[in-house]
């Protein structure tokens, strides 16, 4: 992922965690992106996965989680038990290293 932009993506996967494809869902600003959950659950239903990590970075390299990550992560452990469909990580990326929300 580019370090001047936050990305936020998404991996797809199938119920025995085979990749089934990647996705960027959205590009931001050197500081924010925003990733609605309806946007990623809609990813994933569309490219019929049933398991899913979401990668995003920070161009600041700092991958300690912002409010807006950990509530984010909230939307989504609640959006996977609506729909059967597994959150299997959160991760931020930044400087060579990654910070886990899941």
């Amino acid at each position: 992922m580019s370090q001047t932009k936050e990305k936020f993506a998404v991996l797809l996967l199938d119920v025995k965690n085979r990749l089934l494809g990647t996705k960027v869902i959205t590009i931001g600003t050197a500081r924010e992106t925003l990733a609605p959950p309806g946007e990623i659950f809609r990813e994933v239903i569309r490219q019929g996965a049933t398991r899913l990590i979401v990668p995003h970075n920070h161009p600041s390299g700092n991958v300690e989680p912002s409010q807006e990550d950990i509530d984010l992560t909230r939307q989504l452990l609640a959006g996977d038990q609506l729909l059967s469909i597994l959150l299997l990580e959160h991760l931020i990326l930044g400087d060579a290293n990654y910070q886990s929300l899941r």
